[in-house]
């Protein structure tokens, strides 16, 4: 018979396809981990991965892992539901996000009218959203970039233009545009391999067959526009983040690129069931004026 905790396991070595990695993750040692996947294998009487030199999850594994991370998403959310409905609280919401950067509005607005709400941020890349959702990890994620699947209700937020920060000494610091070409020798300064803004990057240099000349990475945009002030480089900078990071003394050029734009979108499971608190924070979240700063105003 499964158990819930060999379940748990299998999922977490489904994510990593490595069982060092999955057996350090759990804290267990190897040889136990590697037990547990046989038995669960013997008990389905398939194979789950494909073991062809390195670990793979296979086709009868990625439908046995879609299957468990719904099953044990509803038994978490049966939980949960259970401790809201025996006690006067809003219970707990779950937020997963690239950057919270963009979020401290409405966050400390909805930290301020629900104070007995429970809040759990998690950072996550786009990749690992749709999993988390489904799996009933998180509750709500607000992404800079698409997700494309099945199984999720979304609400765009808002879409804004991603131009060229640069010192305020800099040669392009006084132009009114600035193509990707002109980009293309000089030092940048961006996020890491992953992040939306790596991505936007390479995507708009892959387009014109460049390859960007990254001299630095961080995934704070803080870091990032205090060292393109410091003059290490120059650097795609979103509208958003020009409005909120006021020390750094930075250029910001417009990029003469209609692709050169995010759309930041929030998401959550069309399945799931939401704690008030998690309802409530949607509502927030999609009612936040964000040409403001403030909430919307109710008519």
């Amino acid at each position: 018979m499964m158990e819930l905790h060999s379940l748990r396991q299998f999922l977490v070595v489904a994510r990593l396809e490595h069982l060092s990695r999955a057996a350090e993750e759990l804290h267990i040692a190897q040889p136990s981990l590697s037990r547990t996947i046989a038995r669960l294998e013997s008990e389905l009487g398939a194979p789950l991965f494909d073991r062809g030199g390195r670990l793979r999850l296979n086709d009868s594994g990625r439908l046995f892992r879609d299957h468990i991370e719904r099953a044990l998403g509803e038994l978490d959310a049966g939980r949960r539901a259970v401790a809201e409905s025996t006690s006067e609280g809003l219970g707990a919401v779950r937020l997963a996000s690239e950057t919270f950067l963009t979020l401290t509005g409405p966050l400390a607005a909805y930290k301020q009218a629900y104070p007995a709400a429970e809040i759990e941020l998690h950072w996550s890349p786009p990749e690992d959203m749709a999993r988390r959702l489904r799996a009933q990890e998180v509750d709500l994620c607000v992404a800079s970039q698409p997700i494309h699947t099945e199984g999720l209700e979304s609400v765009q937020l808002f879409d804004e233009a991603v131009g060229v920060g640069t010192p305020l000494d800099h040669p392009l610091a006084g132009r009114t545009s600035v193509t990707i070409d002109e980009l293309a020798d000089q030092p940048i300064v961006t996020a890491r391999q992953g992040h939306w803004l790596r991505r936007l990057l390479e995507r708009l240099f892959a387009a014109r067959d460049l390859t960007p000349k990254v001299v630095c990475q961080s995934d704070e945009a803080s870091a990032i526009a205090d060292l393109i002030s410091a003059g290490l480089g120059i650097g795609l900078v979103p509208a958003f983040a020009r409005r909120s990071i006021t020390q750094a003394p930075v250029a910001w050029v417009p990029v003469d690129n209609p692709d050169c734009r995010r759309t930041v979108t929030l998401y959550w499971g069309a399945d799931n069931r939401s704690s008030s608190a998690a309802r409530l924070m949607r509502t927030a979240i999609t009612d936040w004026d964000w040409s403001t700063g403030e909430p919307q105003a109710r008519r």
